[in-house]
Parts: structure tokens; C-alpha cells; sequence
């Protein structure tokens, strides 16, 4: 029986409205369709494992074997009208993390659907051979699906690699650093505002330590994000240091927080916009496929860009060739994201801080006579 989450079973939403439609909506910055502005679709193409079926709009849906050349099933259109309302309602009643629909089960065995998810090494969800009315083409598109039907995407996910290490300068003799990680902690428990490592950064402030991006965990991020543009790493590390600082998640919100201190130095006489390219540019490749740990090339993997399943069941899209509605969206509609930052990577038994385990962060700790601290960048859709 076929089990996921509310993201897995989107994915096939998605697929079978599509079907049902045969047309993909372009979105404006704010989610909304632009009249008149659609890629009529030709055809979905799914793999899994070693079988490749393509799905064709021709008047109803031909289910067709490219390797065999055979043509295996027609069926109609409004069976998938029927199915995708079918799956979106049981969707928005789902309860729990994982969960399976046996009757919409039952009709994707009848169209040669197996699984969940397509066989996928890359980042597209989907591809789909879409008409440009632009060029007059016919592209083979792939895209990345983010639900809005259940919790917030992630659009950059967490990991030790995301890890931003900091290191605090300026401290005279006499630091305790247990009784600063602790003292921290209790003073956080008794306020219902701020954060641990808000009020933590915000008293390394206060005594006057000089805090300064000192690496990130990742060499191949780090290198990933210079590929993009070589003042990535430092303009990120001030935006997560800002976050937490401030206590402020919206990266819209930290972009001005960015332009007003210009930490970067960069010459604003004139205009021009540093902050605000290079950020876009960040989540624009992160959305159409750069990732912590693969060595970025430049090539997307989502070669069409993001498609968005709205709260109400509508299927929109950003395609590369809106790309200025596209980006809007990103920075519009993204924040950054607080992983949790367990007491279990803090013993107060001991001397002194242990090291924070490597997916964890946000304690100061000591290594090789440097106090340092992380703080982790995760980037979601709110």
C-alpha cells in the first residue's frame, strides 16, 4: 500500500490535475495567475525504476511505453478531474505524517502508477513537455513542487554542512564560559519573547566580544556559493547573524536590516542594488537545484522552475522566463528557519561546554583555544 506525506501525495496531485487541466498558470509575484499567460501541456513524463511511461493530452489521456513503442491505455479526461478532486479533498482531511488513500490507490495502478514519487536523482518533482507560446517550441520542462496544502516547504534544508561558525574575539580573562551558556539558557526560559541565541548574541554584544564569521561547516557549500558570486559566503553569514541577533526570520525584513548596516561596504551612492541581486540570485539557484553537498555546476536540475499547490487546490508556476516575478516571490515569501538547538549538546556537568554535535548548534564551545559559536542556515516558505 502506498504511504506518504502530505508533500509525497501532492506531487501526484499535481500530476493528475495537470492531466485533468492540460495547462500550467504562470503566477505574478503574489501567487496570483496571470491572465492569459499558460504553457498548454503535451505530455507528463514519468520513470520508475527501469520503466519510463509518457502521459498524452489528446483529448483524453493516452498512457504510452516509449521503449516498446505501444500504446497502453486511454482514459478519460474527466476520470482525472474526478481523481485529483478526489485526492485533494482527502488531502485536506488527512491527519497525521503519513497516510494512504486506497481508492486513489486503486485508480493509479490502473494507469501504470506505482509509487509516490518518480524515480529522480535530481531536483525537478515533475517534467512535463509543455508548448511555448513564445518561442513555438515544445521543451521538456522540469520542476520542483512545493505544497501550501499542509506545513511550510522547505526551500534550503539543514544540515551540518549549513553550519555558519563564528568566532568571538575580544573576551578578557575570567570568561566563564559554562556559567554564559547557562546563564543564557535560564534567562531565556524566563522570557517569552526572546530566543536563547537571540539573547545569547545579543550579551556577547553587550561585553563588548567582537563576533566574526570564522568559516562554514561545509567546504563544498562554501564553494557552491562562491560560484554564484564570491561575496555569498560573507553576505549569508551576516544575514543568519542578523536572524538570530535580531530575532528576525523574514528575508525580505533582512535584506533592509542588510542594506542599512551595509556590513559589506559596498558603494550605495549611486544605487545600485548589491544586496538585493545577489540574495535573489542565492535563491533562485537554490530553488532551481543547488544544493549543501553537490558540487554546483551551474546546470539546473529544475529546468522550469517551482510549482506551487495553493491552499485552495490551484496549481500555479514561476517559470525561468518570468524570472523578476519569480525572484519576487522567493524574497517575498521565504523566512529563515530555526533548528532546534538541544540542551543534550550542552552538559552543564562539565567544566566547560562540550563540542556541539555536528547537526547541532547555537551553544559557544571552545576548540583549539578559539570560542566559537554556530548558527545554521535553513530556508523555508512561510
Amino acid at each position: 500500500m502506498l504511504s506518504g506525506n502530505i508533500g509525497e501525495w501532492s506531487e501526484l496531485y499535481v500530476f493528475l490535475k495537470l492531466l485533468a487541466e492540460g495547462k500550467l498558470n504562470a503566477a505574478d509575484a503574489n501567487l496570483n495567475s496571470i491572465s492569459g499567460v499558460y504553457y498548454p501541456i503535451i505530455k507528463i513524463l514519468r520513470e520508475e525504476s527501469a520503466k519510463r511511461r509518457e502521459f498524452i493530452i489528446n483529448g483524453n489521456i493516452e498512457v504510452y511505453d516509449p521503449n516498446a513503442g505501444v500504446l497502453l491505455y486511454t482514459i478519460s479526461k474527466t476520470t482525472f478531474i474526478a481523481k485529483s478532486k478526489e485526492l485533494f479533498d482527502s488531502l485536506k482531511t488527512a491527519k497525521g505524517r503519513s497516510f494512504s488513500f486506497p481508492m486513489i490507490e486503486s485508480f493509479l495502478k490502473e494507469i501504470d502508477v506505482n509509487s509516490l514519487k518518480a524515480l529522480s536523482k535530481e531536483k525537478a518533482d515533475i517534467r512535463i513537455v509543455v508548448h511555448d507560446l513564445t518561442t513555438g517550441l515544445q521543451p521538456m520542462l522540469g520542476f520542483s513542487i512545493k505544497s501550501m496544502i499542509g506545513k511550510d516547504s522547505t526551500l534550503f534544508n539543514a544540515g551540518a554542512g549549513t553550519n555558519f561558525i563564528f568566532r568571538i574575539g575580544n573576551v578578557g580573562q575570567g570568561f566563564d564560559l559554562q556559567k554564559f551558556n547557562t546563564d543564557t539558557l535560564n534567562l531565556a526560559k524566563q522570557s517569552s519573547k526572546l530566543s536563547k541565541l537571540t539573547l545569547r548574541l545579543n550579551e556577547l554584544e553587550r561585553l563588548g566580544f567582537d563576533v566574526k564569521l570564522h568559516a562554514i561547516q561545509s567546504d563544498n557549500l562554501k564553494l557552491n556559493l562562491e560560484i554564484i558570486d564570491s561575496k555569498l559566503p560573507e553576505l549569508l553569514g551576516y544575514l543568519v547573524y542578523y536572524k538570530f541577533k535580531n530575532g528576525v526570520s523574514s528575508l525580505k525584513e533582512l535584506l533592509l536590516i542588510l542594506k542599512k548596516n551595509n556590513p559589506l561596504q559596498f558603494n550605495l551612492s549611486k544605487g545600485h542594488p548589491f544586496y538585493d541581486v545577489k540574495l535573489k540570485a542565492f535563491l533562485t539557484e537554490i530553488a532551481l537545484g543547488m544544493t549543501a553537498e553537490t558540487v554546483w555546476t551551474g546546470m539546473y536540475d529544475a529546468t522550469g522552475g517551482i510549482i506551487i499547490v495553493k491552499e485552495t487546490g490551484e496549481i500555479v508556476c514561476y517559470h525561468i522566463y518570468n524570472r523578476n516575478e519569480f525572484q519576487e516571490y522567493l524574497l517575498d515569501n521565504t523566512k529563515l528557519e530555526q533548528p532546534s538547538t538541544s540542551e543534550d549538546d550542552f552538559n552543564p556537568g562539565h567544566a566547560k561546554a562540550v563540542k556541539p554535535k555536528p547537526y547541532k548548534y547555537g551553544w559557544v564551545y571552545e576548540d583549539n583555544g578559539d570560542l566559537l559559536i554556530k548558527l545554521n542556515l535553513q530556508i523555508r516558505f512561510k
